[in-house]
């Protein structure tokens, strides 16, 4: 005989557990490839961001040759033994926007005859100074100049003045006294054509100094 199943009365207080099925979900790794257009403009981009660095470099370059430092090379011997044939030099352009040569200061300068061409010499006088030589021996205001930096064997014997340098003028000589051509043959050099103090001889580097 069969017993029928008595269903729990209605208002049982037993708990009903519920349990959620979570769905399934297979994945599947996708790679998006980027647009070639996309690709076209980060390429322009990169590029013009280069083009943006580099014209800033050019014009930053400029403006030091133009106005701060120059890379000069010496050709002949008329300041010999100090300065060397194909030495490499850096001329500091901004030394006399703010101050004066100096006697004694190596300078580049334009040749006043030609000023297509540059010269590097030291300066011996100044505005106001009077330069008297003889027989090779420079005097400044009466007063022998110290040249210690000229070799003996390039003194030369000549004479010269005295003579009283103009104002915004200067006298400049090669330390190869006997192989320059400077004051003493063309005259006083204006401030205006001098460019700037020989800060630095860089080249051959065993013998780099600075003046």
């Amino acid at each position: 005989m069969l017993q029928a199943l008595e269903e729990p009365p209605a208002d049982a207080t037993a708990p009903i557990a519920v349990v959620e099925i979570a769905p399934v979900i297979e994945t599947t790794n996708i790679f998006i490839r980027e647009p070639f257009t996309h690709q076209i403009i980060r390429w322009k981009d990169e590029a013009v961001a280069w083009f943006k660095t580099l014209a800033s470099a050019a014009v930053y370059a400029t403006l030091i040759v133009t106005f701060g430092f120059q890379v000069a090379r010496v050709e002949g011997l008329s300041m010999a033994p100090t300065l060397e044939d194909q030495d490499r030099l850096i001329v500091n352009k901004l030394a006399y926007r703010i101050g004066e040569p100096r006697r004694g200061d190596i300078v580049m300068l334009y040749y006043p005859v030609d000023p297509d061409k540059s010269f590097v010499k030291r300066v011996i006088g100044e505005e106001g100074d009077q330069v008297r030589i003889v027989d090779g021996r420079v005097f400044v205001n009466d007063v022998p100049m110290q040249d210690d930096f000229v070799a003996p064997e390039y003194r030369s014997h000549d004479d010269f003045g005295p003579s009283v340098i103009p104002e915004g003028y200067y006298f400049v000589m090669g330390d190869h006294r006997n192989n320059s051509s400077d004051s003493r043959h063309w005259g006083f050099v204006p401030k205006k054509y001098i460019i700037g103090k020989v800060q630095l001889r860089w080249w051959p580097i065993p013998t780099a100094h600075v003046f």
